[in-house]
């Protein structure tokens, strides 16, 4: 999402140098967040710059492995194949098989989502996933649901799904317009439950 926010130039093109504030405007100003929710994610961000102390961070901060980027990505290859900065069509490609039909349900989501880990696992002879790392693929999973559809019913259009991993940009031209109702922590943590509970052979 850091991605496309700053592809759409709401943050540092470059994706250098990113403060607080900024983000902080730009998740309110174009999806929606909450301050705490915003904060929430700033401060784990930071955690990824390897200076002590820091105050911002870089996009490429954030593909530092087995932080908060974890193996069995739905879009990107892991560390372990080469470059996990950027999107891997092939990878989505396994990814948005399991979206099949044109709405995206909490089961779908989850059974992607497990597809992708379990090929990792099978494929990749250093697989790893910490719990920060399963709870931010829970999270990641969750979020493309709360982000572009409707996070009561746990649904969303898929073209809009597919538009935003495979672009990096905000569906606007789809009809998508940010959420009316200010997302939360809560709504994150609500969903992620919902994604894990759907998981066949949980705990995952």
């Amino acid at each position: 999402m850091l991605n496309t926010l700053a592809n759409h130039g709401f943050l540092n093109h470059n994706g250098k140098d990113i403060e607080r504030k900024p983000l902080l405007d730009a998740f309110k100003s174009h999806l929606n967040f909450n301050e705490s929710f915003s904060d929430f994610l700033f401060n784990f961000a930071l955690t990824t710059n390897p200076t002590p102390n820091a105050t911002i961070f870089d996009l490429d901060h954030l593909s530092r492995h087995n932080i908060l980027e974890h193996d069995g990505s739905l879009s990107r290859k892991d560390f372990y194949f080469g470059n996990n900065h950027v999107f891997d069509q092939a990878t989505f490609d396994l990814t948005k098989a399991f979206f099949t039909g044109p709405v995206i349900d909490v089961q779908m989501a989850a059974d992607a989502r497990k597809a992708r880990m379990d090929a990792s696992n099978a494929t990749n002879p250093t697989f790893s996933l910490s719990d920060l790392g399963n709870g931010f693929s829970l999270g990641e999973t969750a979020a493309y649901i709360f982000m572009f559809g409707d996070k009561v019913a746990g649904t969303v259009k898929t073209s809009l799904i597919t538009y935003f991993f495979e672009n990096e940009r905000l569906p606007t031209h789809l009809g998508w317009h940010k959420p009316a109702e200010e997302i939360t922590l809560d709504d994150l943590d609500n969903l992620s439950d919902r994604v894990f509970n759907a998981t066949a052979g949980s705990p995952q």
